[in-house]
């Protein structure tokens, strides 16, 4: 890969990725990683590697890095922004033909400062609305039947469907030792149920697509999957967002949990709302956490846990009018 095909290929990852060159002077950074380190791409541009690997010995780990042609890994490495906080990331170094060195920095989630157990909570939610769910399908179904117009008469089927998936959803969680449906899942079918559901809506909303039709089917539940891209989806339109993006790349060599995956899907649900408010982007997936007076802080904490059962991660990126949720899965059978 040379440079100009690396910086393409970088350009609109989620992960951050820099190129150095034989003496260690940063190239270029792509924008993940220019947030990350809250420096322009540009100002980066000559600066030492040591604003990224500010300790001597993981300079001297970039060092042989440069003279071996086996990868070299730095794991969970305290590095600054230039405001002076700390972010915990994991460093993957390769040298390329041209003796550069190309660097793929994959932030890792902070410390919680609660470790509360979402799932209690959960059952308790999921208790509450098995009653009204059954209501709600009684009534499309009378609907349905009653009402003589085609579009109304699909619109009531939508809620019908949608009610049986929740009331299987809470059936679930209130069963939680009960196994989860798994099996092979198409996640641009899922991804167009979801679409769907969102041209439902009563708020007017524009819905792109960017689909890497290449990509393979994961391993994974389907209802599971569907209500983790509903949560993200109707989160930014509670937030605010009129025009949502959904796009499916392939991304090798991604920090899942505990191990690196050789490769892995990256589903991105991007919006133009007003972004995450700085305060809560620490605590951004814990329970009970909301950036609006009326919110639950259910949503994205579910979808977390959702990405994790699957063996994946739920991953935030803010940029001003553009605000990314990235889901990561491994592909194959990769999760317990």
């Amino acid at each position: 890969m040379n440079d100009t095909a690396a910086r393409t290929w970088a350009e609109p990852l989620a992960t951050g990725v820099a190129l150095a060159d034989t003496r260690l002077r940063l190239k270029w950074v792509n924008p993940a990683l220019a947030e990350l380190l809250d420096i322009g791409p540009r100002s980066a541009v000559g600066q030492s590697l040591a604003v990224l690997l500010h300790r001597p010995e993981w300079m001297a780990q970039a060092e042989r890095a440069l003279q071996e042609p086996s990868p070299h890994q730095l794991r969970g490495i305290d590095v600054p922004s230039s405001r002076g906080s700390m972010a915990r990331v994991d460093v993957a170094m390769q040298r390329l033909a041209s003796g550069e060195l190309l660097l793929e920095v994959h932030a890792l989630a902070p410390p919680s400062a609660s470790d509360a157990p979402l799932s209690a909570t959960l059952r308790g939610f999921a208790h509450e609305v098995k009653n009204p769910l059954a209501g709600l399908r009684g009534a499309a179904q009378l609907l349905q039947r009653r009402v003589e117009d085609e579009q109304l008469r699909s619109l009531a089927g939508l809620v019908i469907a949608e009610a049986d998936r929740l009331a299987a959803l809470a059936n679930r969680l209130l069963h939680h030792g009960a196994a989860a449906q798994l099996g092979e899942v198409n996640i641009h079918e899922q991804l167009e149920r979801l679409v769907e559901l969102l041209q439902a809506e009563p708020t007017p909303l524009t819905l792109r697509h960017d689909y890497d039709p290449s990509l393979p089917d994961v391993y994974g539940d389907a209802d599971r999957l569907l209500q983790l891209l509903l949560n993200l989806a109707r989160n930014a339109i509670e937030a605010g967002a009129r025009t949502l993006t959904f796009r499916t790349r392939a991304e090798v060599g991604v920090r899942l949990g505990e191990r690196m995956t050789r490769m892995a899907l990256r589903v991105d649900v991007i919006d133009d709302g007003p972004g995450v408010p700085e305060h809560l982007r620490t605590t951004l997936f814990e329970p009970l956490v909301s950036g609006r007076a009326d919110g639950t802080g259910l949503g994205l904490a579910l979808a977390r846990e959702i990405a994790r059962e699957h063996g994946g991660e739920l991953r935030h990126l803010g940029r001003p009018g553009e605000t990314t949720f990235s889901l990561y899965l491994p592909m194959g059978h990769a999760h317990d």
